[in-house]
């Protein structure tokens, strides 16, 4: 979902009623949309089903024993649970049919049914309903479904309940695939809901989207931001959701206005208003406009007749508007990518355009050449180049963004260069040869080579300087500043320590300068369920995604290690939220986050330029040694709360040139460079075994052997004679 620039998040705003009796008509969604409603619920079957579907249960257990249960408690599947066929629908059973409105309609399936129960018959026919409404909102067309979420009230046997429930939300996803979920459930603080129902539901299956229902007394923080790390694609609200103000208009209360907020920034869900009254209108749609007489009492007075929306859109008026870097990420919120293979994969066009859209990363680049600049004129070092000029050399240069940014620093300081720029992918060192003519006047040397294999600037020898002819006719210097932009989502996890140590020999001994001139590597654990959810589905084709760090623009997650038991990482875009106002009016603006205890971010290893730990062998080595890049760490993160460890949230930070400084930390962003858009951040996921049961053995053959035991006794002596291997079957272990 696209949005622009300046502009404010859009709501899309629907209308349920829990009890909606009548088929939802091209007039009657028409109606809605005046109204100012975009979507509307509809039930996907009727009272008369229901009905009839208890009759048929009547008849059935007349006829079978009465459910039983024998000492453990456990409920006998045999005779008291003979299965009961539900027939397909009549045309009494359901008021759905194909129509063109049913793109803007959410089906909901009946509230009554009981997937969770501990009787297996009941169960097992709210299994079949279920698959009945589901097959046939599908067959009519609609998009978008919601289920009421698993019913938790039968005591112990909850656990049990909810695999069932698992495995009909299974069923459903087979038998109508094209239909997008949503699980209703409330945002309450139940550990048991969020974390089996939530987390790891069961082996069978996971919402692909929540529906939450906001109470009017929200749960604390924690709770809350931990739900806002589900796939919320719906909130819903009821009139007891809503306070009255003093003029007896119905508001929302500051820390729901502002978890609204929060959700906003992402993909908007939903806003579904229920029961909060009927469309204002439908009383003409259904014959019964009102008479002469009528029409006289009714008062003059123009009423709102849809408050509760009125006050919805006017907070959707009030929302801030989309910052360039929102507008920038949204489309990348939660989508898992692979991160870049520069050496090995030549670049698309498009993916540098990407890069140099970024409003800060090249302004800092300049920023950090032009003081580079600055301070070898000021402190006189004597340059490479035998007229004077510093010599500059763009490693990696794509299509030319720091070739650009070297000659305005240069122009800046005031301090002459002599530039060139290296790229190997052949691709892109076209554009740069256009470059070089259009733009750049032909003051740039490009070189079409590998960095690890370039042998440095090099100029011809005039004649009257050779001394032989045996002489070479070109001779080699030095680098005075290196510029490069290798670093990944991680820092080195691009290869740029590998790369840059290729060049390194290159560098001016005594003054030569490489920007960056380092870099670090921090993490933190995280719990994401989106993504642990998207890993697991990916993971049935190839076995290798849960081994794979991805580059991830993370949105929907939980800090697991903070300074206080609550943290929300959306908290850095509370800033720009206006000030909040009273509930009093009804035009209350959301009030920004509050401020919230910051997460614990570690850092894990530095790289930095020039290496001084280059072994002089490997310098020279054809194939040189990566030894001296090996880096490992050992790290503590205390966690205050509960929480499920999907994975580790990766970032970097970079020292370009003295104060000028890079990152991605969420600790220190905003300081270093606010507003940078190149990298997200790394995902490292895990996966566990925890859901496999299997057996491993081995067999050890000892001797015994007479004589004084190990604790001075008469024991015999007990010595290993053999041992077989040690035998897993996890590989074949059954999935609980």
């Amino acid at each position: 979902m696209a949005q622009a620039e300046g502009t404010p998040p859009t709501f899309v705003v629907g209308q349920h009623e829990s009890e909606r009796k009548f088929r939802i008509t091209n007039e009657i969604s028409q109606l809605a949309h005046d109204n100012g409603y975009d979507m509307l619920t509809t039930p996907i079957t009727t009272p008369h089903f229901q009905s009839r579907v208890l009759s048929l249960l009547s008849i059935h257990l007349s006829t079978v024993n009465q459910p039983v249960q024998d000492v453990t408690g456990t409920y006998f599947t045999s005779r008291n649970s003979a299965p009961l066929k539900i027939p397909s629908f009549t045309t009494a059973d359901t008021n759905l049919r194909p129509e063109g409105t049913n793109s803007y309609v959410v089906a909901v399936s009946s509230r009554w049914i009981d997937m969770c129960s501990p009787d297996p018959l009941i169960a097992d026919i709210s299994r079949q309903v279920l698959l009945l409404e589901l097959a046939y909102a599908a067959f009519c067309g609609v998009h978008h479904a919601i289920i009421p979420g698993p019913k938790l009230h039968h005591g112990s046997s909850h656990g049990y309940g909810l695999i069932y429930y698992a495995r009909a939300i299974q069923e459903v996803l087979t038998t109508a695939p094209y239909i997008r979920i949503n699980i209703w459930l409330p945002v309450v603080d139940n550990p048991e809901l969020e974390a089996d129902q939530m987390g790891d539901i069961s082996p069978f299956a996971r919402p692909e989207y929540l529906a939450l229902s906001l109470p009017r007394q929200l749960p604390p923080s924690t709770v809350q931001t931990r739900w806002l790390s589900e796939p919320v694609r719906i909130f819903t609200l009821t009139s007891t959701s809503f306070v009255k103000n003093p003029k007896n208009f119905p508001v929302l209360s500051k820390a729901h206005q502002s978890y609204i907020f929060r959700a906003m920034r992402g993909v908007p869900p939903w806003i579904f208003l229920c029961d909060v009254g009927s469309i204002p209108g439908l009383e003409k749609i259904d014959g019964h406009a009102p008479t002469p007489a009528e029409a006289a009492q009714a008062p003059k007075k123009k009423e709102d007749l849809v408050p509760h929306l009125s006050y919805i859109r006017n907070l959707e008026r009030k929302q801030p508007q989309w910052t360039r870097v929102e507008s920038f990420t949204l489309g990348y919120q939660d989508y898992l990518q692979a991160p870049l293979q520069p050496l090995t994969v030549n670049l698309e066009s498009v993916t540098y355009e990407v890069f140099e859209t970024d409003p800060v990363k090249y302004e800092w680049y300049e920023r950090a050449i032009a003081k580079a600049l600055k301070d070898w004129g000021l402190e006189k070092k004597p340059t490479s180049s035998q007229d004077g000029r510093v010599v500059l050399a763009v490693v990696g240069a794509g299509r030319g963004p720091l070739v650009s940014r070297a000659i305005r620093a240069s122009v800046e300081a005031g301090v002459d260069i002599e530039l060139w720029a290296l790229e190997k992918n052949q691709n892109a060192f076209v554009h740069l040869q256009r470059q070089n003519e259009a733009v750049w006047g032909g003051s740039v040397t490009l070189v079409h080579s590998d960095m690890r294999s370039w042998k440095g600037p090099v100029r011809e020898i005039q004649a009257e300087d050779l001394a032989a002819e045996t002489k070479p006719s070109k001779v080699h210097y030095p680098i005075d500043i290196i510029i490069s932009e290798l670093l990944g989502s991680f820092g080195d996890n691009e290869l740029s320590p590998e790369c840059l140590d290729g060049v390194e020999h290159l560098l001016n001994p005594v003054h030569g300068i490489s920007i960056p001139t380092s870099y670090s590597s921090h993490i933190t654990p995280i719990s994401a369920p989106r993504l642990y959810a998207d890993i697991q589905n990916q993971t049935k084709s190839n076995p290798a995604v849960p081994e794979t760090p991805y580059v991830v623009m993370l949105h929907a997650f939980d800090y697991l290690s903070t300074t206080a038991p609550a943290i929300s990482h959306l908290s850095s875009v509370a800033s720009s939220a206006a000030a909040s106002t009273s509930i009093s009016t009804p035009s209350a603006t959301p009030p920004p986050m509050k401020e919230v205890d910051t997460p614990i971010i570690q850092a894990a290893w530095s790289f930095s330029h020039p290496n001084p730990n280059i072994p002089e062998e490997s310098r020279l080595s054809a194939r040189p040694s990566n030894s001296h890049n090996t880096r490992q760490t050992r790290l503590t993160f205390p966690c205050t709360e509960g929480g499920t460890c999907h994975g580790l949230a990766g970032y970097f930070e970079t020292v370009l040139y003295r104060d000028v400084e890079l990152s991605t930390n969420p600790l220190t962003m905003d300081a270093k460079s606010k507003d940078m858009i190149s990298w997200f951040p790394i995902y490292f996921p895990l996966k566990t075994d925890d859901r496999k049961v299997w057996y491993e053995w081995f067999v050890e053959v000892f001797m015994h052997q007479s004589g004084i035991g190990l604790r001075g006794g008469s024991q015999p002596k007990r010595i290993r004679v053999g041992m077989s291997d040690l035998h897993s079957s996890i590989q074949d272990g059954c999935l609980m």
